[in-house]
Formats: structure tokens, sequence, C-alpha cells
């Protein structure tokens, strides 16, 4: 579960499609790694991305968005799952397919042109209207003057007894 200052957004992980994302997910989670970021970079009718501990500190705000955990790991992007939805958690990276760390987005939208080249490893099954409610920061060209990077106060591991 994100707990964000606008309110909770419950996401399903998918460890079989994804066991790497998924199982990083969840060891920085256990280990507060996200408490306290922003989603720095949320772009209507396309995604809202977070997970960079630099957006942590407001000083360092012109380096957010290049931040990771202090290692990289492969994409899964072929895994059946698909952009084709609002609501998919996926991982964010850099050019390399190789450069997956700690950043993640949600989309607000289907963005089914990012399947098969991303990491799908979950996604939203409540609180899509707070999801809807982070405030758009970035136009798509970058960020927007005085729209604040709301606040991931936390997230939180519940797990489930399903298969």
């Amino acid at each position: 579960m994100l707990k964000t200052e606008k309110g909770d957004i419950t996401v399903e992980l998918n460890a079989k499609a994804a066991p790497k994302a998924v199982n990083n997910f969840v060891f920085l989670a256990l280990n507060h790694f996200y408490d306290g970021t922003r989603f720095h970079r949320v772009i209507d009718g396309f995604m809202a991305q977070g997970g960079d501990p630099l957006s942590a500190d407001p000083a360092q705000k012109s380096s957010w968005g290049t931040g990771g955990p202090g290692y990289s790991f492969s994409a899964e992007p072929a895994n059946g799952l698909k952009f084709d939805a609002a609501g998919v958690l996926g991982m964010a990276r850099a050019a390399s397919l190789d450069s997956q760390g700690s950043q993640f987005f949600i989309t607000v939208a289907p963005a089914d042109f990012l399947s098969g080249q991303y990491t799908v490893f979950g996604r939203v099954i409540a609180g899509q209207d707070v999801l809807d409610q982070l405030t758009r920061n970035d136009d798509g060209r970058g960020p927007v003057v005085g729209k604040a990077a709301d606040e991931l106060k936390s997230v939180e591991i519940l797990v489930s007894g399903g298969s």
C-alpha cells in the first residue's frame, strides 16, 4: 500500500510475472527506502513516477529523477503483462534494459506503447481516485513551475492469502 499525502493507493504485485522487480520493490519498501520520497514526475493522461531517493530532499530538486538505490538490475518486459489500462505499475529505467533500480511509475491512462519495453509488475486494486488526485507537475517536456510534488509517506507491504 502506497501511503501518500492525498490518501492510500493499494497495488497488487505480480511476483510470478516479474519476480526481480517485485523482490526489489518489496525489499526497498521493507527497508523504508521510499519513505518521504515524492511523485517527482506526474504527467496528465500518462503516468505518475516516484521512487527516486533524491526527491526526499527539496534542495536536490534539480536532480530529481536521476537517483536510485546504488545498484541496477535487468528489465522483465516480455512477461505477458501490458500497460493497457490506468493503474498499471511499472519499473522506470534509463535507456538500457539493465538500468532498473528504485524508480517506478503508475499509469493514469492506458499506455500500451510501453508494453514489451518496460517491466509491468503490478496494478492498482484500490485508490485509483487518489492516483488521479496527484498534482500534475510535469507537462511531458519537463517540470511545471509552481506545481509541487506530492509526498509518498511510506510503502506498506501487505501479504494476502491468495495463491
